[in-house]
């Protein structure tokens, strides 16, 4: 049986997430939700650069809420829990990359409310956070014992990532550290990157101490910095490090942490992504000690990034791949560890 889908927004994730359903064998594509009135009545294939697929657009939330999907992916650049509320209600599940990854039982009433209305459920899933936080580090731990510290690690240059007013205006680069230090971001991060601490040290068995601790470091340009956003001149905002970690009696044992720069060479501290070059890892300490390295969700070059950048592409088929699962699910909030193994899709060239 066909999955009737409608997509939630059509950024960068959205758009990649379109692509994906229209390339499930399982999925069909019914609906879209834009937030922009010069995208309403427009056919989805065009907002996605391709030939027309005979579903338009809406600036209509209400029309989303009546129509016939089974499930939303939800990806607008900001969480709206009154929205995903009236979603899950309205009998759709679920599948959101910008929260809802483990969240904490006191704060979900609402949302499990609306689950059990509509018989519908709530997955939160993505990259980082997502899997490279949460699923894989879960995964690689099976093969260690006696486990001291898991670590995931995300080494980028922002430069790649097609998002000006984001990257300026949210992540705050290009401004003074101090504006960066007191600006939106940490929270913003917070809320998914703690949530993926939390799941790692639970299912581990870790006795972790009550308050997680967060780390913010920013570094500043020493020389003009050309960047899609504009020069970044010296003694302005050119790289972040963001780390979460929980602890047991002060001693790290679940570490998130998220590098990004604008490029390496003309930074204080002199931070750099390393002859590696941009990845990510994951690492499990113990018996033996584990390491996983993730190549290719960064762009070959900053150029490639700004057409179609991986990491997102993928961030939106770790939903995708999801959906199949999720309305096969019973009603709830459902996690990683609620679901059986999500895996891909074969090419349609080569699928049965």
């Amino acid at each position: 049986m066909t999955i009737k889908v409608a997509q939630w927004a059509t950024g960068g994730v959205g758009k990649a997430a379109i692509q994906d359903v229209l390339a499930h064998p399982e999925l069909e594509l019914v609906g879209a939700w834009v937030h922009s009135e010069a995208k309403h009545g427009v056919d989805v294939g065009e907002i996605i650069g391709g030939e027309p697929v005979g579903v338009l657009a809406t600036t209509s939330q209400q029309e989303i809420l009546d129509g016939d999907a089974d499930c939303v992916v939800y990806s607008p650049l900001m969480p709206n829990e009154d929205e995903v509320v009236a979603l899950l209600r309205a009998g759709k599940n679920v599948v959101t990359p910008v929260g809802w990854v483990y969240p904490d039982p006191a704060t979900t009433g609402a949302l499990l409310a609306a689950c059990e209305e509509g018989g519908s459920t709530l997955h939160g899933t993505g990259i980082h956070p997502g899997g490279i936080t949460e699923r894989f580090p879960l995964m690689v731990s099976a093969l260690s014992a006696g486990a001291t510290h898991v670590r995931s690690e995300e080494f980028s240059d922002i430069r790649t990532y097609d998002a000006p007013d984001v990257v300026r205006h949210i992540m705050a680069f290009g401004a003074t550290p101090e504006e960066a230090r007191g600006g939106m971001i940490v929270g913003l991060l917070s809320g998914g990157f703690k949530q993926s601490v939390r799941m790692v040290a639970a299912e581990m068995g870790f006795d972790i101490d009550p308050e997680l601790t967060t780390l913010h470091e920013v570094a500043v340009a020493t020389a003009p910095i050309e960047s899609p956003i504009g020069v970044i001149e010296p003694g302005l905002v050119a790289g972040q490090r963001f780390s979460w970690q929980a602890t047991v009696r002060g001693q790290p044992v679940v570490t998130a942490t998220v590098n990004w720069l604008m490029g390496e060479g003309a930074l204080d501290p002199a931070w750099e992504i390393g002859p590696e070059g941009e990845r990510f890892e994951v690492e499990v300490t113990g018996d033996p000690s584990v390491k996983l390295t993730f190549k290719g969700l960064q762009p070959e070059t900053i150029a490639e990034g700004l057409v179609r950048n991986p990491g997102v592409v993928s961030t939106a088929n770790h939903c995708v791949s999801a959906i199949p699962y999720v309305v096969a699910a019973e009603p709830g909030i459902k996690t990683y560890l609620d679901l059986p193994l999500i895996a891909g899709r074969a090419a349609p060239h080569l699928a049965r």
